[in-house]
């Protein structure tokens, strides 16, 4: 189980880090300073979300979805119902989606992402306040593709923050780890 988290304090540490995206934390900082039930999926102003960006031992490639409700690839991630630790929900998420054991998160923000969630049925048009976490593999990387997902693949980091026609959201999830992988292993590039 992770450490506890406190997602005032990870968006404050989020802005210092990524100071162009003040405005993205800004909306981010105010969903959580609302008094209503902001991490339980019946909100349907907005809701937050977790999400895990599952790297594999090497650090090379990233687990990808191509999820069965809206038709895309994307990142491991869903729906917090009611809990405010938002990196066990990534966590969570992943080793639901993937059935993969031995992973880690790390409970540092990577990314932040407030998207809209098409209506389907009779659940309207809603915004998903998504929070990425790093989730590692540590262990055997066969993943078993489960109910919410079409398929599950492996795919080259470079690759994607490369491919102009992959999601925006993924891209910018690759370039940011491509970056900190850099700080972290400059001997390596």
């Amino acid at each position: 189980m992770p450490p506890e988290f406190d997602l005032a304090a990870a968006l404050a540490g989020y802005r210092r880090r990524h100071p162009g995206e003040a405005a993205v934390v800004d909306l981010f900082q105010a969903l959580l300073a609302d008094p209503g039930p902001v991490y339980e999926r019946r909100r349907l102003a907005g809701h937050f979300t977790g999400s895990a960006w599952l790297v594999d031992a090497a650090g090379q490639r990233v687990l990808l979805t191509h999820h069965r409700k809206l038709g895309r690839w994307l990142q491991l991630g869903g729906h917090a119902d009611g809990d405010a630790n938002l990196a066990a929900v990534a966590l969570k998420e992943a080793q639901e989606e993937s059935g993969l054991p031995d992973l880690v998160v790390e409970p540092v923000i990577l990314d932040l992402d407030r998207h809209a969630i098409p209506a389907r049925g009779e659940e309207p048009e809603h915004w998903h306040y998504d929070v990425r976490f790093v989730v590692r593999a540590t262990g055997s990387e066969e993943f078993a593709v489960g109910e919410e997902s079409l398929d599950l693949a492996w795919k080259p980091i470079s690759e994607i923050a490369a491919d102009p026609a992959a999601d925006e959201s993924l891209r910018r999830m690759a370039a940011k780890w491509i970056r900190r992988d850099r700080q972290t292993h400059p001997s390596s590039y």
